[in-house]
């Protein structure tokens, strides 16, 4: 599910800006950008991600500076060069692509992997990292709460989409009842031309091949099933915790009984329903890409 959030926080001589934002994923795939310099910070960080978030492909970004006139932490020349010289590299393939990139600040270059050491500056990585990971909840409280403004705007969406179904496999059930009179008439006759033009053939058996087709041809039962999984859909948009595995498991499922009755239908009208009833679960399975 898409989400976004941004927050500053500080602590004596250090003042730090994250953001956290997410898309569509289907499970967890955590992508950190935080500064190296700060032992444990990084696995810190993502056991606290995992614990509050289900799924999405989240990103979070941490940029750490200190105030003027702080003593500043140890600056590794060779990185810096090393960076720098990327950083042009990076900026003039964009120009050459005449692709627009942000203005790179020194906080971004400081804030790449080795440019800053920690040095003499240990001392101090474990209260700035106790610091950050207090305000660490509060950006991901802001984070979900703009997930679960969404997930509620998506569950209209999917409940809609649900009923449009629900409404395709009232229709395919009216169909099917008006036609059940009509197969068997169909059958009859066929049975009748059938054994007045097969000599030696076995009454029995040719009654039962036509009884064989006519079970092949009846829908009601994928109709029910269909029935069943509208059920249970709804049952799993009104449970709380992450159901976006359990959702796109019974999209499957969904899908699977929608073929089926196309290719049973052996009615235009039914075929039509069918192609909508599909059409309609593969717009609803997209959107249950979207939850946790």
């Amino acid at each position: 599910m898409t989400g976004f959030a941004a927050g500053q926080g500080g602590d004596g001589a250090f003042r730090w800006a994250w953001d956290i934002r997410s898309v569509n994923a289907k499970g967890l795939d955590l992508r950190l950008r935080l500064p190296d310099w700060i032992a444990g910070l990084e696995q810190a960080v993502r056991t606290a991600l995992t614990a509050r978030i289900g799924r999405g492909n989240v990103s979070l970004n941490l940029r750490i500076s200190r105030e003027a006139g702080a003593e500043a932490l140890p600056i590794d020349e060779a990185a810096l060069t090393a960076a720098l010289l990327a950083v042009r590299k990076v900026e003039q393939a964009a120009l050459e692509l005449d692709f627009d990139l942000r203005k790179t600040s020194a906080a971004d270059v400081l804030a790449m992997r080795g440019v800053q050491q920690a040095g003499q500056a240990d001392q101090e990585t474990g209260p700035l990292m106790a610091a950050i990971m207090a305000d660490l909840p509060a950006l991901i409280d802001a984070f979900n709460d703009m997930r679960a403004r969404e997930g509620v705007a998506l569950k209209a969406v999917l409940l809609d989409q649900l009923a449009t179904i629900e409404t395709l496999v009232a229709q395919s059930a009216d169909l099917a009842a008006a036609r059940l009179e009509q197969t068997g008439e169909v059958l009859r006759a066929n049975l009748a031309r059938v054994l007045e033009n097969t000599d030696g053939a076995d009454p029995d058996r040719v009654a039962q091949e036509l009884v064989m087709l006519a079970v092949k041809a009846d829908v009601r039962e994928e109709l029910d099933r269909l029935t069943a999984h509208i059920g249970a859909a709804r049952d799993l948009l009104e449970m709380d915790g992450p159901v976006g595995r359990k959702l796109d498991f019974l999209m499957q499922e969904f899908n699977r009984e929608a073929n089926t009755l196309c290719s049973k239908s052996q009615s235009a009208d039914l075929t039509r329903i069918g192609l909508d009833l599909k059409a309609t679960i593969d717009q609803m399975r997209e959107q249950v890409q979207n939850v946790e």
